[in-house]
């Protein structure tokens, strides 16, 4: 874990951008302080991502989670990390209504968490939003693409891009979102061609998940890395580790030594005599 507070440089927003074309940005979600300490020396982006609705708290999709849950999920990261770019979502119902609704909710994360920015979810129908927010000294990371939050009105979680008419939609919401001011766009479940014209034609770094390797950044899911979430694993995931298996053997193994009072030995109890 990394708690070398006093020398430590956070990256800032305008590093994230200034990587534009140059070493492949490494991103990852983080919801608590644990998880941000193990994390946080190897990223140069963590996101507090509403994926935790259904990573945390076992909710279908991501839209069930509130504005207090991110703040307080965002302020835990940034108590556990000292040098990746902190970003925290906007939760669904929280900043499409208005513009002037948005600019509320993400003065109270950056306020309340002291993060680096806030991400939202949408394009063109965004612009105005991620305007106002920029404006008024609050940077977002823009979010195009397959939309989570919006993925039940869209009928499901399907890839973006397969037809002329859904490729020039996402281009034109990429275009839309560097316009109004985001450092750096997010581009989720899209064929593989159309992330990589995207990349190549827009001035800010884009994160891909699902999207190509031509990305100026790459993030996952880590519970989904980490084989710590298990309800589905989708193709884009790569599988660092399997701690989940970890996890249940050492439940089992913990369980046998207290039926069979192996555990705790006198050696974990207080007040016990040394020469016993």
């Amino acid at each position: 874990m990394n708690d070398d507070t006093n020398t430590t440089k956070r990256i800032s927003v305008s590093d994230i951008k200034a990587r534009k074309g140059g070493r492949p940005l490494a991103c990852l979600t983080a919801y608590s302080k644990p998880m941000a300490q193990w994390l946080d020396p190897h990223m140069d982006l963590l996101l507090v991502g509403d994926s935790l609705a259904m990573v945390i708290y076992g909710l279908e999709t991501t839209r069930g989670v509130s504005l207090d849950a991110m703040i307080n999920h965002g302020a835990a990261v940034i108590r556990g990390s000292v040098r990746a770019c902190v970003i925290v979502d906007l939760p669904h119902g929280t900043y499409e209504d208005s513009p002037e609704q948005a600019l509320a909710s993400a003065s109270r994360v950056m306020a309340e968490t002291g993060a680096q920015g806030v991400k939202l979810e949408g394009g063109v129908d965004m612009a105005d939003t991620i305007r106002l927010l920029t404006e008024n000294d609050i940077p977002v990371l823009g979010h195009i693409g397959l939309l989570p939050q919006k993925a039940e009105s869209r009928g499901g979680f399907k890839i973006q891009g397969k037809d002329d008419e859904g490729w020039k939609q996402v281009v034109d919401d990429a275009n839309a979102v560097v316009g109004s001011g985001a450092f750096a766009i997010v581009i989720e479940g899209t064929v593989e061609a159309l992330a990589r014209e995207i990349t190549e034609t827009i001035s800010v770094p884009t994160i891909g998940i699902g999207a190509s390797p031509a990305c100026d950044g790459q993030i996952l899911v880590t519970e989904d890395a980490l084989g710590l979430f298990s309800d589905f694993t989708p193709k884009f995931v790569k599988r660092y580790a399997e701690l989940g298996g970890e996890v249940e053997n050492a439940a089992k193994a913990y369980a046998e030594d207290v039926q069979e009072r192996r555990f705790p030995e006198l050696a974990h109890c207080f007040g016990v005599p040394k020469e016993q």
